[in-house]
């Protein structure tokens, strides 16, 4: 690690906020606009008219756990928040933070030989914030643990 490259503060979260705040902004919309063509379509019955709304909560639930993904460096660790599951990682396990060109996201080279894609930091719509958190997170692993390596 070179003197240039200082972790940064602990506790630290990465997630993919524009993309998030999308995702996040779409749901609503679809639940408002399918609630009021739920209710101002009259010739629905109760049912059909709940079923409009209950459709708007279901594409803002599937949208909201598109958001879901994080990942946060604390002394002791990182958690990696994926879509449907959360797995929380000692420094020491964590021996490499990879972020190849043509990968949708980082991926965590773990003690155990296996890799840990890690969600939360993520190219989409945000390239350049993507490579500079997978290099805070690379530092911070580098830091706190035993392992090292750049790609």
């Amino acid at each position: 690690m070179s003197a240039a490259a200082q972790p940064p503060a602990l506790p630290v979260t990465f997630r993919p906020t524009v993309t998030r705040i999308v995702l996040l902004t779409v749901g609503a919309a679809l639940v408002v606009v399918l609630t009021a063509i739920g209710l101002l379509l009259e010739n629905l019955s109760p049912g059909e008219q709940a079923s409009f709304v209950i459709t708007g909560l279901l594409f803002f639930a599937g949208l909201a756990l598109f958001s879901r993904p994080k990942v946060v460096a604390d002394e002791a660790g990182v958690t990696v928040v994926n879509l449907i599951t959360t797995r929380r990682l000692d420094w020491a396990e964590v021996l490499r933070v990879n972020l190849r060109p043509g990968d949708a996201w980082v991926h965590l080279d773990l003690a155990d030989g296996t890799s840990l894609p890690a969600m939360g930091i993520q190219v989409g719509v945000a390239k350049a914030r993507a490579i500079d958190d997978a290099r805070a997170l690379r530092v911070l692993a580098e830091h706190h643990g035993t392992g090292g390596g750049t790609s």
